[in-house]
């Protein structure tokens, strides 16, 4: 899963079978310190009720077409949740990681 925000919408007035009735969303994906990390993509608001502003996190690839309703429908990216709350801890270096792996010298 990755975290994005929702920055607009997107109406399609045609689409393929099965996707009738699902919301689609422009999310802009984000880095884990909350910075864009790559251009914003469409996805499919599995849960429908993201809106525009929203932290949510996201599937991609199969995933993201198990996701919705109907599964395998053609779509590569579906929102799954809202995000309540966030709490990101520090990353820790290699070599602090690496000790802790090892143990004590």
């Amino acid at each position: 899963m990755h975290l994005a925000t929702v920055i607009g919408t997107l109406v399609a007035t045609e689409r393929t079978p099965g996707l009738d009735g699902i919301k689609f969303l422009i999310i802009q994906p984000l880095t884990r310190d909350l910075k864009p990390s790559v251009m914003p993509v469409i996805a499919a608001d599995a849960i429908a009720m993201a809106g525009p502003g929203e932290l949510v996190y996201f599937v991609g690839s199969r995933e993201a077409a198990q996701a919705m309703p109907e599964p395998f429908v053609p779509i590569d990216h579906a929102v799954v949740g809202i995000v309540d709350q966030l709490a990101i801890g520090p990353l820790p270096t290699s070599g602090s990681a690496a000790k802790k792996k090892r143990g004590p010298s």
